[in-house]
């Protein structure tokens, strides 16, 4: 067992956690798509964590949070709060370990998010889809179970495990000129830019949010932290408020965060099942739609890194198929 992390994570301890995890995740490949590049202007790079184990990049930060755990807390159990791939990486990682993880999910995640975190072997309790009920119900079970909380984004152990993303970008691509990251609690994004700082530290960090969703733009813009809007944009994955840990991070190391339209986040997610063959949520598809609208800044002709973050979705309800998308 390593050692908690309490502080914010330097070089060794990202370098240590991505050998911890190595056994239990997948090296994603890293993959191309002209088509892209000729549409926006610029090389695009995606790194595809959708193919990653549980199918999201979260099994990162959830497996080096569960590696670290004291056998007493392990005997405990483990639980958290999560619309979907937070849910699935803790439940997973629980499994693997013999730890029960107690899970608390909005009644509105995707059914496909759902199953499998139940199918994970975990005890799922559901909640109205607000903040507030997340933590309600959470406190409620935690205190019922005496289990260890494993905060989506704003634990520092879950923000090493998720830097090892970026790590493994650099690694495998040199001279990047942006890393495009979507942004929702800030797990990922503060990850990439600690990563980053230490990896590659000429690249730029650039968050991608939905212009529905904007409040880690304007929490960036204003240099307060700001309260989520209501949860309507078609990226479930990307509802979720900055926390304290994640925004100090942001503010101090991430350029700029672009926004993107819903009209776009599902044009773009769209582009890359039709033309990439991949599966991706709607949340991986932000970056790529910023790029479309032109909101990144100076990124025409750049290298340019994209973490495509999850393709959980939901088959039945595809957002192109929806009657907002009617042409």
């Amino acid at each position: 067992m390593t050692p908690t992390i309490l502080s914010l994570p330097n070089l060794n301890q990202i370098a240590t956690a991505h050998r911890l995890i190595q056994p239990y995740i997948h090296r994603t490949p890293i993959l191309t798509c002209e088509t892209l590049n000729r549409m926006v202007g610029a090389q695009l790079f995606f790194k595809c964590e959708n193919l990653q184990k549980i199918g999201a990049f979260k099994i990162r930060g959830a497996m080096n949070t569960v590696l670290t755990l004291t056998e007493a807390e392990k005997q405990r159990g483990i639980g958290t709060h999560s619309s979907g791939n937070h849910a699935q990486a803790i439940a997973y990682a629980g499994q693997l370990q013999n730890i029960q993880a107690h899970i608390v999910m909005p009644n509105n995640s995707p059914q496909v998010k759902k199953d499998a975190v139940q199918n994970y072997g975990a005890k799922v309790y559901f909640c109205e889809p607000t903040f507030e009920a997340r933590q309600a119900k959470m406190q409620e079970i935690l205190q019922k179970t005496g289990a260890e909380f494993v905060h989506p984004y704003d634990d520092y152990r879950v923000i090493t495990g998720q830097a090892t993303c970026a790590k493994e970008i650099y690694e495998d691509l040199e001279d990047l000129d942006l890393l495009l990251v979507p942004i929702g609690g800030g797990g990922l994004l503060s990850g990439s830019a600690l990563a980053t700082q230490h990896f590659s530290p000429h690249t730029k960090v650039i968050g991608a949010e939905p212009a529905l969703a904007n409040d880690a733009y304007e929490s960036l813009q204003t240099g307060i932290r700001h309260p989520p809007k209501p949860p309507v944009t078609i990226a479930d994955g990307l509802r979720t408020s900055l926390g304290e840990k994640t925004f100090e991070i942001i503010r101090d190391h991430v350029s700029e965060i672009a926004l993107a339209s819903e009209e776009n986040i599902i044009r773009a997610m769209r582009l890359i099942w039709e033309r990439m063959k991949i599966i991706i949520e709607p949340s991986c598809a932000v970056p790529l739609a910023t790029l479309l609208e032109g909101n990144v800044s100076n990124f025409k002709g750049k290298k340019i890194g994209i973490i495509l973050t999850g393709g959980n979705v939901d088959l039945a309800n595809l957002p192109w198929l929806s009657s907002l998308n009617q042409q």
